[in-house]
Formats: structure tokens, sequence, C-alpha cells
């Protein structure tokens, strides 16, 4: 009887680690499997965009290969392809008039309301999107939506405010908007109603045939993002500001308003024109290229 009041105990604790260990185990295997850890406050990522937690290499399901396309395609013809070599002193100068261009870039969030003409935003939109931009298996998937209708602009500028209004004050938290002070930014967009332009770029998660199947798109979010910083150089190029917005949290009702389908999320938002005549900018400071460059 001494020895099984003591052994009951022993064997309790036992029990315990082997319901215990049982399970912890599929936590584990679902973390290896996702290749992220279980852990909450790792999850739980308020300042994260809802609407674009989604994967960018989107493949069909076992469960719905029937909605994708087959893959098998006939092979592209290759054309021969030759670049002007230019010497190397036009190559340094070519270099150094580029830089010198795009070092005036600067996020201008003042922006006057003089007319841009149309020719000059269709040009800026494809040298981004249908000339130089590369995409994951030349998916192309991106979408510009352009908005000069002011009545359109404003019911943008609307749903961006009251959203931009909850990101700060609630999601972004205390430390983000302490750092961004320094910028003198908050929720007020006014550039949204003044500026001649806005572009509201999409990334398509997924292609949409027109029998309907689904065209996968490799590294969608990438190859947007590409495309986008071509977009801002043509911009440059062509004596426009803009200021990158990425509004927090507004994709889903933005691609109501704008009828856009589910398979595209927003990435990103630009105002277009010209800076206004008292417009400023923060007197920023550029890291040098020692810190951000490395030659091995």
């Amino acid at each position: 009887m001494v020895f099984l009041s003591v052994l009951t105990p022993v064997l309790a604790v036992i029990l315990c680690l082997v319901i215990g260990f049982m399970l912890l185990k599929p936590r584990e295997a679902a973390s290896m499997s996702t290749g992220k850890p279980a852990s909450k406050s790792e999850n739980f990522r308020p300042w994260v965009d809802q609407d674009l937690q989604d994967d960018t290499e989107i493949t069909a399901r076992e469960d719905e290969v029937g909605d994708w396309m087959d893959s098998s395609e006939e092979d592209l013809p290759h054309v021969p392809y030759s670049q002007k070599r230019y010497s190397e002193e036009m190559m340094l100068q070519r270099s150094q008039d580029f830089y010198t261009l795009m070092n005036d870039r600067r996020s201008v969030r003042f922006i006057s309301p003089d007319p841009v003409p149309r020719e000059v935003i269709n040009n800026v939109i494809r040298t981004a999107g249908t000339c130089t931009a590369p995409s994951g298996a030349h998916t192309e998937p991106w979408t510009f939506i352009v908005v000069s209708d002011p009545e359109m602009k404003h019911q943008i500028r609307l749903i961006v405010e009251e959203e931009e209004e909850v990101n700060y004050r609630h999601r972004m938290g205390e430390k983000w908007v302490h750092d961004l002070a320094k910028l003198r930014t908050n929720w007020i967009k006014e550039y949204l109603d003044v500026a001649p332009f806005l572009v509201l770029i999409f990334k398509q998660t997924h292609g949409i045939l027109p029998n309907g199947k689904k065209k996968t798109h490799y590294y969608n979010e990438i190859s947007v993002s590409i495309s986008c910083g071509i977009l801002l150089a043509a911009l440059q190029n062509a004596g426009l500001v803009t200021v990158t917005t990425t509004p927090l949290n507004c994709g889903p009702q933005l691609r109501l308003l704008l009828r856009r389908p589910a398979n595209e999320k927003l990435l990103m938002l630009l105002p277009v024109g010209y800076p206004a005549s008292d417009a400023t900018v923060p007197d920023l400071k550029r890291k040098p290229l020692d810190d951000i460059m490395v030659y091995i």
C-alpha cells in the first residue's frame, strides 16, 4: 500500500507529460508545415493590411485543379536581341545624368491642381507596365487604375482618411506614429482631392481567363513592386511628382468602389501632378554609398 501511495503521484506526473507531449506535437508539426512559429504574439500583427494577406505564389489546390489553366503551352519563339553599347565615357556620363535626375525625386504631399496631359500619364504607365517591367513567368500581374473624376477622387479620400485615422490612433502603434512625427504626416490627405490624377496600382493574385479558368501569377507582389519603381522613375523623368502611399486596410473598400474583381489587391496609391508653388519636403539625409553597397 505504501508503495502504491508513492507510485500514484509519479504515474500521474508521467501521464500529464505524455498528454502534454501529444498535444504539443500537432502544433509543432503545423508550425513546421507553414514555416512559421505558432506564437500568438508573432501572428498578431494588427498593422498588416488584411487585404494583402495572400500568397504571392498562388498555385491550385488539389480540390480545385479543374479551375486552373493547364500550364502545358507551346514553346515561345525567341527573336534576336541587341543592346546599344556605349563607350565607357558615355556610360559614365549617362549613369551620372540619370542619378542626378533621380536624386531630385522626393515624396511630395503638396500637389498643384494644374492639369497634366493625359498622354503623359499614358506614356509613364506604358513604360511601367507594357514595356520594361519584368514579371514572374511573364504574367504581367498588374492593373493601373487612373482616376481624374473629382467626385471619385473625393470618395477615395473619404475612404482613405477614415481608415488612416484608425491606423494612426490604434493600428500603427505609438512607436510608428512617433517615427512619422518628424515627417509631419497624419491621416489628412488633401492631395487626394487636389492632384489631377490618382493612380491606384493593383496586384493580380491570379489571372482569370475568358473561359473562367485561373492562371497562376508567380511572384506577383514582387513583380508589381518592381513596376511601381519604374513608374516612379518615369514620373520623375516627365517632371511630375507623387508620394508613395500604401493606405492600410483601405484595399477592400477601394476595390469595391472602383469595381475591381476579387483577385486584385491594392498595392499602392499615387497622387500625380506638378508640385504646388509653396510645396515643401523634409530635409532628409540619405545614406552614403559605402553604407548600402558591398563589393565582394
